[in-house]
């Protein structure tokens, strides 16, 4: 059992089981993924107006969950990267945390304002045939690509 987490598994592995998933959710409740829902529905719980949190929630309870359990039996070899290059550029955990969860507000507002999220235009909408899923998703990935090339001629 240990040696099934002493790797992260590979993009041939996961790239399926995430296809199933999109599938799955779409046959079963008819409606597409994406984390922003599990956010909103918290959002909604917390004023009032919704009764109760739905399978969105806990689709993004699943997420979290799944990154702490994986984190928690993985082992400390593949984890100990920690950030990547956020985590090198800043010897502070709390720097880290910072600018994590000021980039989570960040894309959570942008995510919220566009009326949807990363992973519910680029795997639920582009595979529902949306166009106006395929124009985001080209526009966050060469968004990424960008800034991926930039903070490494920075802080490189």
């Amino acid at each position: 059992m240990a040696d099934l987490f002493a790797t992260r598994p590979a993009w041939y592995v996961l790239g399926p089981l995430i296809g199933l998933v999109v599938l799955g959710l779409a046959a079963l409740v008819g409606q597409r993924i994406g984390a922003l829902g599990g956010y909103s529905e918290i959002v909604e719980r917390s004023t009032g107006r919704i009764s109760g949190l739905g399978w969105k929630f806990w689709f993004l309870a699943g997420i979290f969950g799944g990154a702490l359990a994986f984190r928690l039996v993985a082992d400390p070899r593949v984890v100990a990267d920690g950030y990547g290059w956020l985590s090198a550029a800043f010897s502070e955990d709390a720097v880290v945390a910072l600018a994590l969860v000021g980039g989570g507000v960040l894309i959570g507002y942008g995510a919220k304002t566009a009326g949807g999220c990363t992973s519910g235009n680029g795997l639920g909408g582009c595979s529902a045939g949306s166009s106006a899923s395929f124009a985001a998703t080209a526009t966050f990935m060469g968004t990424a690509i960008a800034v991926s090339l930039l903070t490494e001629a920075l802080f490189g």
